[in-house]
């Protein structure tokens, strides 16, 4: 098969990348993936720490004070689920990276190149060292989510305590 364009290539990895995602859904279940609190501004993304996830759901203090946790398994798809939770959530105006970075997928680290650098005419990532930083979302969306959300860059913390104070000196 002949493959005419750069836009073909990323139609053809798109349906592939579709294809295995739904392989993996059957395969390998991931129980849910965020977690809704109370507040408005303040998000959280724990990136592949499923038990830190799990420790801020369980947190009242901070499930009352924040919009949502989620994990971020995803260079791609779950970055486009962040932009358009923020796009739709206009009061929210903060993110809290933390946790373990995914390896292979460095989805922390695409996330922190999105804000600094955008995306290029395919909607790739700028500078983002992972595999697949090619994003579905509008440009618009991608847009707002660079200039009214600010990262709070803390990869690596997983420590609850921390956590909360960071949460509420917000």
């Amino acid at each position: 098969m002949y493959i005419k364009s750069m836009t073909d290539r990323i139609k053809l990895k798109t349906k592939i990348d579709n294809i295995c995602g739904i392989c993996c859904y059957h395969l390998l279940p991931i129980k849910q993936e965020y977690f809704i609190g109370k507040g408005r501004i303040i998000a959280i993304c724990t990136l592949s720490s499923l038990d830190l996830l799990n420790d801020i759901k369980n947190n009242q203090e901070i499930m009352d004070k924040i919009s949502i946790v989620g994990r971020l398994l995803s260079e791609n798809k779950g970055i486009d689920e962040i932009i358009k939770f923020s796009t739709n959530n206009k009061s929210l105006k903060y993110l809290l990276l933390c946790g373990e970075e995914v390896k292979g997928h460095l989805s922390g680290q695409t996330l922190i190149a999105l804000k600094k650098n955008g995306i290029d005419q395919n909607k790739k990532v700028i500078n983002a060292a992972a595999p697949h930083p090619i994003l579905a979302c509008s440009n618009d969306e991608i847009e707002y989510f660079r200039h009214h959300i600010n990262i709070i860059y803390k990869i690596g913390l997983k420590e609850i305590d921390r956590i909360k104070d960071i949460v509420f000196d917000i």
